[in-house]
This record gives structure tokens, sequence and C-alpha cells, in this order.
């Protein structure tokens, strides 16, 4: 891969996850403030996750055959920058679910897309693609950073300005998303017109149906940690202005395993081996949370996430890649992003929201006097457990042949 090539790879991953990082740690905390219950905040934060069943649908169709995908990037951002700007500005739920609603649907399709146009460009996607989308983790880092700094400068900011970072870091990726390499189309005159359609044929392998639906399960509960940790360590004792720093432990650690455990295990250990390491760490982290002490214990286990995360869903789109035909990669990758930031985290935000509701005490007008956040961590610890074992007993890697298009299972 030349310098030229990575570098801008890496910067559209860094903007990409910093539009993203800027306001997803800390929003719960902004919206609980505004008075708004677990299940208002979850259907808040569904917003991007309907989105994802629903937008890429259209945006894989576009740079699959009509549309190069930079081009495709360049005005979804710039619309969905200018779109959370204006969010910013709402204090009704319905003005803000409006407007998130309509930003999510502009994002969704990115966050696919910026996959299929690195796995477009590299070679050798095992090796090159962790030290690309490293960077991704590196930009929500940074905006954390950013927001937590400017916060402790401005205390008397208002907590919307991580929405506002969101916007401008969204319409500088669409500038810069005009100099991203050309992407055009994968036309076929004998391929099917709907891309998507032909992804659905993945699910023939038994091994990937089951990969996909324990993909889904464990989405569920990576609601509970995007909603509800930032709340959760202001009860602790973690202030307000250094929430969003604080977070970056998570991604900080996901950098290190992005870099150096990745690259060292994928090629080794293989897929379903690195997928387990990835699922056996959500259980333990949503342990220490449910312990709720001492504080240094639940922010040095903040540092799990990257283990979460990394040997999950980054393994998970080198997966997704290896078992795709070339020619409908962008929706296979659209196919994942439907079943895990689409349908997983909709109905994870709404299981979140409605768990948070049954562990809170209200009072007689309606405010929050306490949330037991024991009971509430408890749940997702519960299940993971058992998506654990049930991904353990289940997934095989079995390498196949390819046959007349279809895909080929990655060893």
């Amino acid at each position: 891969m030349t310098w030229n090539l990575r570098w801008r790879l890496s910067l559209m991953m860094f903007m990409q996850y910093a539009i993203w990082g800027a306001w997803n740690p800390v929003l719960g905390a902004y919206l609980e403030k505004l008075g708004f219950t677990g299940v208002q905040t979850g259907n808040i934060y569904n917003a991007l996750p309907l989105a994802c069943m629903v937008a890429p649908f259209i945006g894989g169709q576009v740079v699959d055959r009509y549309m190069p995908t930079q081009w495709f990037l360049a005005l979804a951002h710039m619309l969905g920058g200018a779109t959370l700007i204006l969010c910013a500005r709402q204090h009704s739920f319905g003005g803000i679910l409006l407007l998130m609603m309509l930003f999510s649907f502009l994002y969704a399709p990115t966050l696919a897309l910026t996959n299929s146009l690195s796995f477009h460009h590299i070679k050798n996607p095992e090796k090159e693609f962790g030290g690309i989308r490293v960077w991704g983790t590196i930009g929500w880092i940074a905006a954390g950073l950013v927001l937590s700094l400017w916060r402790t400068q401005r205390p008397s900011s208002s907590a919307s300005d991580c929405l506002y970072l969101g916007g401008i870091a969204a319409i500088l990726l669409g500038g810069f998303s005009a100099f991203l390499p050309h992407t055009p189309p994968r036309r076929s005159p004998t391929a099917s017109p709907w891309a998507f359609a032909d992804a659905l044929r993945l699910l023939k392998d038994k091994n990937f149906s089951i990969f996909l639906v324990i993909s889904f399960v464990v989405s569920t509960e990576l609601m509970f940690y995007y909603m509800l940790t930032a709340p959760f360590l202001e009860t602790i004792g973690v202030s307000p202005q250094k929430v969003s720093a604080v977070m970056t432990i998570g991604q900080i650690a996901e950098i290190a395993t992005m870099a150096i455990a990745l690259p060292y295990f994928l090629p080794k250990y293989g897929v379903r081996k690195c997928l387990a390491i990835g699922v056996l760490a959500w259980p333990i982290r949503y342990a220490v949370f449910s312990i709720g002490g001492p504080t240094w214990l639940v922010v040095a286990s903040l540092s799990l996430h990257g283990i979460c995360y990394v040997f999950f869903f980054t393994v998970a789109q080198v997966y997704v890649d290896s078992v795709a035909p070339p020619n409908i990669r962008a929706s296979a990758q659209t196919l994942l992003n439907l079943v895990t930031l689409g349908l997983g985290l909709l109905v994870g935000g709404i299981f979140a929201g409605k768990i948070k509701d049954i562990f809170t005490v209200f009072g007689p007008n309606g405010q929050i006097q306490s949330i037991n956040y024991t009971g509430v961590f408890l749940v997702p610890c519960a299940l993971t457990i058992l998506c654990a074992m049930a991904f353990l007993l289940t997934f095989r890697q079995k390498p196949a042949p390819p046959q007349n298009g279809a895909p080929v299972i990655a060893k």
C-alpha cells in the first residue's frame, strides 16, 4: 500500500468515527439532564440503529451499481453535519428525535461504505485493514478529549456541545471525501441489479447464519455501554467534565488491540477463536459494572471495550469481506451492519431503556431519584455469558472452495 493511499484512508476513518465519538458516549447524560426517561433516551439512541436497517439498502445499492463511493460519502456527510448542528439547538424530545433520525439516515450508510472503500483499495485486508481502521478509534478518542478539554475550560457551556462537535466533524469529512480514492461502481452485465439480494445468498452457509444470529444478540447488549456508561460513571464520582475523557480509555485500549493484538492473533488463530475472545470479554466488563466499585476498578474495566469491540466487530468485518464475492462486498458489509448496528442496536436500545426504568426510582413528579445500576448491568452480564457459550458450541469455521460465484469461507 502506498503512503498516499494509507494516509487518505486513515484520515477518512479518523473523521468517520470522530463524528460518532463526539456525541454517542455522553449524549445519554445530556438527555438525562433534560429530564428524559430511559425509554425516551433509548428511542433517541435508536435513531441510528433504525437507520442502519433501512438507509444502507439504498447506499449499498447506489455505490455497487450507480455512483462512486467517495461522492456518496461527500454528500451524506455534508448534509448530516448540518442536521446535527440543528439538533444541538433543540431541547424537546420530539425535536431531538426528529433531527437525530434525519442525521442517522444520512450517517448510517457511510459506516459500511468506508469499510468497503478501504477493502476495495487494500491488497491484504487481514494484515492491512487493522492499521487503517485503528485511526477510526483514534478519531473517537480525539473527539472525546477535545470535548472534555472544552468543557473543562468552559464549565458553563451547554451539554449540547457534543452535537455541535459531531456536526462540524461531519462537514469537514464531507469536504475531504472528494479527495478519497476513486471507487467506481462494480457493474457487471451478468450480475443481478439487486446487490443486497445477492448478499443474502451468504445465509445459505450454516456457520455464516450462526455468526449473524450471535452477532445480533451481542449487539443488543452494546447499548447498555453506549447509553448508560456516562450517567453511571457520574454516579460513582466521575465529574461530568471528565466523563468523555475517561471513556476514551476504552478506545485507547482498542488502539492497542487493533494495532498489536489483532495483526498477530487473526492470521495465527483465525476468525472463530478471535471472535470467541471478543464475546468472552463482554460479561467480564458488565460484571465489574454491576459491582459498581471501587471507582478505579470500574474505570480500569473500560479498557475491556477494546477487546470487546475489536475482537468481535472488526474481526466480523474482515470475516464478511472474506466470504463475500467481490461484486457484492459493499452490500455484504451492509448486511452485517443491518444485523448489528441496525437491528441489534435497535432492539438493544429499547431493551436497555426499559431495564433502566425498571431499576429506577421516580419521584411523584416523574423526576429520577435513584438508579440501581447493579441490577441494570447484571442483565447484559448474564446474556453475554449465554452468547459466549452458544457461540463456542455452535460456530465452526470450515474452508470451502468457490463454486459458481458462491462465497468462500476464510480459513
